[in-house]
């Protein structure tokens, strides 16, 4: 199958090398300096698990010079640069296309399905530790790494979903192929939402919340709020969010930070609305308490976000 991967930061630019490197036919979507990096020199990967290594070739363009018709997208960008992929996906997929968004935003493949109603996009989500090290090198920290995605509705399942996961697992990444990806995709988000806004509140990475204290005391407030919020959403996770969330922020570097985070510290737009105040919202229409997300949304909105 022909795979396009629009996006090529630490999510997507790890799936489409790890990818590429099996040999499956890939094309990473980026630009500026990454884009003319990777088309010179192909795409350099440091990591932990794998040691240093470059995949070259690897197929990347930017969005006007892409002409191919793809089986599979992987929608890998932040959550304020959803609307711009939009276009592109209507001018290259074809009406069998299946659209697989990789965002941290809880729903977001149901908000772009409204926008592409010819198209089965799904809902999914990623658990790696990973981001752009310097244009054309990616940094991927700890071992993790595992992509889960499906449909809403099952009678919108597809056989092609089942080859889909097979070259991910080819691929050397671990893939679910969930039958209930609602839930699956929001106990992600009850990873990701709390590590982000305690991060933020603390300026601390991952070596501050594994130590007991305050700040991992947070961390563990904010997911079972989320957890709160599932249960009065009608979905109920099947693990203890919390120790599954702690063993994973257990196994990070302690160096490891959050991608709002460090797209704050460089001046970039952030994902600090959907992965934050978004949560205070959903407090309110589920009429669930969400005290430790209100604290820190009110202090974060008093610096200026």
């Amino acid at each position: 199958m022909k795979y396009l991967v629009i996006g090529a930061g630490g999510t997507g630019g790890c799936i489409g090398a790890y990818m590429t490197e099996a040999g499956k036919d890939v094309t990473l979507i980026a630009r500026g300096a990454h884009l003319a990096a990777m088309q010179e020199n192909g795409l350099r990967m440091e990591t932990t698990k794998k040691g240093n290594y470059t995949v070259k070739p690897v197929k990347a363009e930017d969005m006007e010079h892409y002409s191919e018709h793809p089986d599979v997208i992987f929608v890998c960008v932040k959550g304020y640069s959803l609307e711009d992929t939009i276009p592109f996906i209507q001018r290259t997929a074809k009406p069998e296309t299946v659209v697989i968004p990789v965002l941290n935003i809880y729903g977001t493949g149901g908000r772009l399905q409204e926008k592409l109603p010819g198209l089965l996009v799904m809902d999914g989500c990623i658990y790696i530790a990973a981001e752009i090290k310097e244009p054309g090198c990616l940094w991927q920290n700890g071992d993790i790494f595992r992509v889960v995605f499906g449909v809403r509705r099952p009678e919108e399942y597809r056989p092609v979903l089942a080859d889909i996961k097979k070259d991910l697992e080819d691929s050397g990444i671990s893939c679910v192929l969930s039958d209930n990806i609602k839930r699956d995709a929001l106990r992600k988000f009850s990873y990701v939402s709390p590590a982000a806004a305690c991060g933020q509140y603390y300026n601390a990475d991952a070596g501050e919340m594994q130590k007991p204290g305050e700040i991992r005391d947070t961390f563990k407030a904010l997911i079972r709020e989320i957890d709160g919020l599932a249960k009065a959403m009608g979905i109920p996770f099947d693990v203890d969010v919390v120790e599954t969330n702690l063993n994973i922020l257990d196994h990070l570097t302690p160096e490891a930070s959050t991608s709002m985070q460090r797209d704050i510290r460089q001046g970039k737009s952030s994902e600090i609305d959907g992965l934050i105040f978004e949560v205070v919202r959903m407090g309110r229409k589920y009429k669930v308490p969400v005290p430790t997300y209100e604290k820190i949304a009110e202090a974060l909105k008093k610096q200026g976000f």
